[in-house]
């Protein structure tokens, strides 16, 4: 038989075993519910609409492309059957300061003709603005062609063939929007500099040497 003072100290070793076990199970329950918790956290993160700070550029640029293009008819017949001219810079203006707009001739003949009349209003303007820019550049590197395009608001992502190739940098720039399929190629040179539309596939990846000219 055991001694009153053996039976206290068993008694206070299983309160104190219980309260151990008490806690441990405390603290797990605590730490699956914060694992639970963190989880939640990383599929809502996954499961966020696009919108983010990545997107901006991609907004900004679209927005440049409507104000561009904002006094042009919408999209409509191919630029063949209107007659509707616009005001801007003409095609292949090498050795015109720019800035000096006429009125251009709406083709009848080549791959123009298959741009609708929005298009071919805009890209005249798309023309002119980027000639402009690059006017003063006298021996123009891909790199300082690539940052005046981006501050006039056109992407890397369309930017295409950068490259330079004597005193000359050749690019392309995909400016497919709502279906329709303008681009441009240009030859920053100085005053020598040229940029002309050219027409794109209608779906598909911009490829410049694909291009239809």
């Amino acid at each position: 038989m055991r001694r009153p003072s053996e039976l206290v100290g068993t008694a206070a070793h299983t309160l104190r075993r219980s309260r151990i076990a008490f806690v441990t199970a405390v603290v797990a329950t605590v730490g699956l519910a914060a694992c639970g918790t963190e989880s939640a956290g990383t599929d809502a993160d996954l499961n966020r609409p696009a919108g983010g700070v990545g997107d901006r550029p991609r907004a900004a640029f679209s927005k440049m492309l409507d104000e561009v293009a904002e006094s042009c008819a919408a999209d409509g017949p191919t630029r063949a059957s209107t007659s509707e001219p616009a005001t801007t810079l003409p095609s292949g203006a090498g050795e015109t300061p720019p800035g000096g707009a006429v009125v251009p001739i709406a083709p009848t003949a080549g791959p123009e003709v298959e741009l609708n009349a929005r298009d071919w209003c805009a890209g005249h303007r798309h023309e002119q603005r980027v000639t402009e820019a690059l006017w003063d550049l006298k021996s123009p590197t891909p790199t300082e062609v690539r940052t005046i395009l981006n501050d006039l608001g056109y992407i890397d992502e369309r930017i295409h063939g950068l490259r330079r190739s004597g005193t000359t940098t050749r690019f392309s720039l995909d400016l497919r929007d709502r279906g329709g399929r303008l681009c441009m190629a240009g030859s920053a040179a100085g005053t020598r500099t040229v940029v002309d539309m050219c027409v794109a596939p209608a779906t598909g990846p911009f490829v410049p040497g694909q291009r239809k000219r």
